[in-house]
């Protein structure tokens, strides 16, 4: 099957169909993984307040364009960063999204800003989504989604009366022993991409016997296998690694196919096994 290099956002943008995940990458070599990660082929780069390394991201892509400015050019990467559950609320999320943008305001502007997780509230969502949008009108973001976010929290959001721009994307952790295929199904139905983070489920199924049977059978790795997986299901996966040996072989992953035969056997509808945080159950 062809998997898809883009997708077409509901905001006008295209999103990677494989990005970078940074979550616990140290600061001092944050901006060095991210640059060499542009230099693999990754156009996505994917951050958070919660992260701390945001500004070392943005250090990263502005290297990358320094390098050859005349082929790589800061519209071919999408930056994205997510507000904690703190900086929920009007007063505060507008405060927050201004300091976000000044870590990175070399950049020009946030491609994607998501609010981290639904713990805030139903209110506190809500008035966040008010000053996304807000951000989206000053040009200091481009498109906003959310992380986390259970059908019901969707719903909320997407019968308010105040909503201008719908959410583009829900990222949610999934992987083969954590489908989530009602949520996922759901988001699409809804025109949501669904980006996939822990798609390698933190390393722990790494050396799971079927991945490391099929990473022999096509000649890759048990990690091109779990992503790929995701790929195939019509999913953006997220693989995060602070080695950079292994950015060039985590974004090759268009040049073989999983059967359905064996995207079967690496599939556990009934497995429920997060390896992070839950809240997409949160009120």
């Amino acid at each position: 099957m062809t998997v898809q290099r883009f997708y077409q956002l509901s905001s006008g943008y295209r999103l990677p169909s494989v990005g970078l995940g940074t979550w616990s990458i140290p600061n001092a070599s944050t901006a060095k993984v991210v640059c060499s990660a542009l230099d693999c082929g990754f156009r996505l780069i994917d951050t958070a307040v919660l992260y701390g390394n945001e500004r070392e991201c943005g250090q990263g892509i502005l290297k990358w364009i320094e390098q050859d400015p005349q082929n790589n050019k800061r519209e071919e990467v999408v930056y994205t960063t997510k507000l904690w559950n703190s900086e929920c609320g009007y007063a505060r999320a507008k405060a927050a999204i201004k300091k976000c943008f000044e870590k990175v305001e070399g950049l020009g502007y946030i491609d994607l800003l998501l609010i981290h997780s639904p713990l805030a509230g139903p209110t506190a969502r809500l008035e966040t989504w008010k000053a996304m949008q807000e951000a989206v009108d000053e040009g200091l973001v481009k498109s906003i989604g959310v992380s986390n976010y259970g059908q019901h929290h969707i719903e909320q959001l997407l019968s308010w009366e105040g909503l201008r721009y719908k959410p583009v994307v829900n990222q949610i952790e999934i992987s083969p022993w954590l489908m989530r295929q009602e949520l996922a199904d759901f988001c699409k139905s809804n025109g949501i991409v669904v980006e996939a983070y822990a798609p390698l489920a933190h390393g722990g199924r790494i050396n799971d016997k079927d991945v490391s049977r099929l990473a022999k059978k096509y000649n890759v790795s048990t990690a091109q296998i779990l992503i790929r997986w995701s790929l195939q299901k019509g999913y953006v996966p997220l693989p995060k690694t602070k080695s950079l040996e292994r950015l060039p072989s985590n974004i090759d992953v268009y040049n073989f196919e999983i059967s359905q035969e064996d995207m079967d056997i690496l599939s556990h509808p009934e497995s429920y096994d997060p390896t992070d945080w839950e809240c997409t159950d949160a009120p």
